[in-house]
């Protein structure tokens, strides 16, 4: 497989949120502003990356040369809160604001079934080591563009006469489902 077709891909086509549904909780929660969610996507890009790579070489180097796959989910588990633990770390030191704005959103990241999903992909797909970096780093991009855009509508929303009954939440799901059918729609382009 060419490497843009693994990129466009997971960022556009399969996106994670949109048409595999992995990571909503974030997406929702995250993205009432577009810089918490510029926040919340360059977060999950950190630990997409580091993880997916680090998912890759203890599947590929550790656990299928003793024979023991199936801790699989295990492992990614223990490597993805290590992760998000440094990733939180450096947020308190570095980047108070942002910190304290992601609040509870940002341990979530741990359990995040989009960073563990995108690991798992890896390894069912048997992805070598350049399309294990290509395609995480396209899922992540396809994290933060689909946080981003659906951010800065929500913010528009805000804004907007709405009728009573569908401020907030009804008319995010409501936008998210026509983000989702948008993005079903680049399917037939790539």
């Amino acid at each position: 497989m060419s490497f843009f077709v693994i990129f466009m891909g997971a960022a556009l086509v399969h996106n994670i949120i949109l048409t595999q549904f992995l990571g909503i909780c974030p997406f929702l929660g995250v993205s009432k502003k577009a810089d918490q969610a510029i926040g919340m996507g360059a977060a999950v890009t950190f630990v997409i990356f580091l993880a997916s790579l680090m998912a890759y070489c203890l599947n590929t180097y550790v656990l299928i040369p003793l024979n023991i796959e199936y801790l699989q989910t295990i492992a990614f588990i223990l490597v993805i809160a290590s992760l998000v633990q440094f990733v939180e770390m450096f947020l308190k030191k570095f980047s108070v604001g942002l910190y304290k704005s992601l609040g509870v959103f940002l341990p979530l990241i741990t359990t995040n079934c989009a960073v563990l999903g995108t690991a798992n992909n890896i390894v069912t797909k048997g992805f070598g080591l350049m399309e294990t970096i290509i395609y995480s780093l396209g899922i992540s991009i396809g994290f933060t563009l689909v946080m981003f855009v659906f951010a800065t509508i929500r913010e528009r929303l805000e804004i907007a006469p709405i009728a009573r009954s569908f401020k907030g939440n009804p008319i995010a799901l409501i936008t998210a489902a026509i983000m989702a059918l948008a993005f079903f729609g680049i399917g037939g382009l790539v």
